[in-house]
């Protein structure tokens, strides 16, 4: 037969029921706290991994985008410094080859030495066509000499080739005036004119001299590695 509990009784298993009741609730709340904290401290590692990364990855980026930047100024100062180089160069050259041409006529000033040039310019015409008759344009000024000359080339081509050469004066086209002096040899009825002035064989010499004259100012061009 059981007996029926006392209020005391009663009173002391309440207390014993809440007492459990609260340190299971302190320990389950406890372990939701320690699950809660585990998951936290990953999720805030992940979001850190997360923005460390995404910090890296800009970092990169605007690194990249600073040394292109820097390559592209790098490089755009070097055409500038490079092309101002060669202006200035080009410059210099063009004021040596303006001097040139303004001591073309001096050439033609002593008669003897001018006379002695005509012959070897027009000797040269007459091996390059290598024909028995040939016409001679001149200035109408240098006529007298270019005569002299005529007959001078005549004589020496005859002697180094063993072959009679007609040259006739034409006199009906002279040379203009403008220029500075020198020939032209023409041939084959009038088809082939061979420029031997003063002016053309300046030109000549800009084109054919022009890389060792650049060479013999500046030195070589290091970068360059094929030469005509």
């Amino acid at each position: 037969m059981s007996h029926a509990m006392s209020d005391d009784q009663v009173a002391g298993e309440l207390k014993k029921m809440t007492m459990f009741i609260r340190q299971e609730a302190l320990e389950k709340a406890k372990e939701i706290q320690i699950k809660a904290d585990e998951e936290f401290a990953i999720e805030k590692s992940k979001l850190v991994r997360q923005e460390t990364s995404s910090i890296d990855s800009q970092y990169e980026k605007k690194f990249k985008q600073a040394s292109m930047s820097q390559q592209i100024t790098r490089s755009t100062l070097a055409n500038k410094t490079r092309l101002k180089v060669l202006s200035a160069r080009q410059e210099l050259l063009n004021d040596l080859f303006e001097k040139a041409r303004d001591q073309l006529k001096s050439y033609s000033e002593d008669k003897s030495k001018y006379q002695e040039i005509c012959k070897n310019l027009i000797l040269e015409g007459l091996y390059a066509l290598n024909e028995d008759k040939v016409a001679v344009r001149a200035r109408k000024e240098d006529y007298e000499v270019v005569k002299k000359s005529i007959d001078d080339a005549m004589k020496e081509y005859k002697e180094k080739v063993s072959k009679d050469v007609e040259i006739q004066l034409d006199e009906k086209n002279p040379q203009p005036e403008a220029l500075s002096g020198g020939v032209s040899i023409v041939g084959t009825g009038g088809k082939i004119d061979i420029n031997n002035t003063f002016e053309e064989r300046l030109k000549l010499l800009e084109t054919d001299a022009l890389p060792m004259v650049r060479t013999s100012l500046f030195g070589k061009n290091e970068n360059r590695k094929f030469y005509d």
